[in-house]
């Protein structure tokens, strides 16, 4: 299912998302400063691994989330809620998400810790500037 370009324009317009995190039935949230890589359809982010929830997602790396516009205008709310599966960036990835990383955010060369990727599984945007309530949903195909 291709990537609506509604949401891809709304991930693009933002850059901190709240990050849900799980272990042992016990949630966490946080939120980190991102990146959006469109090819692989990832949100690239920093942390450093002494967090909560980087040790959460290194027991269980299937997390939710969300990005959201702040706003009390009923007609313009939109928002995305996501899940997905968090990884360390090793190798080509590491390569390519840095490169994606810090010409969003060029201040991050100074900052020493790791990067991170979530592969979005699911996305579920709501715009009310579409009708109220109106919602887009993209899930990753599978392959069979």
């Amino acid at each position: 299912m291709k990537l609506d370009k509604i949401i891809i324009d709304f991930i693009n317009e933002h850059h901190v998302l709240t990050l849900a995190t799980s272990n042992e039935n016990k949630p966490h949230a946080c939120n980190c400063f991102y990146a959006f890589d469109i090819q692989d359809i990832v949100l690239i982010c920093t942390s450093d691994t002494k967090t909560k929830h980087i040790s959460d997602v290194l027991k269980n790396n299937f997390v939710a989330g969300s990005i959201v516009l702040e706003t009390t205008k009923i007609g313009k709310i939109q928002g995305i809620q996501f899940y997905g599966y968090m990884f360390p960036a090793q190798n080509e990835k590491l390569e390519k998400y840095k490169k994606i990383y810090l010409k969003r955010f060029p201040f991050a060369v100074l900052k020493n810790s790791q990067l991170w990727y979530i592969t979005l599984t699911y996305i579920k945007m709501t715009d009310n500037r579409l009708g109220f309530g109106k919602k887009l949903i993209w899930k990753k195909e599978t392959s069979k």
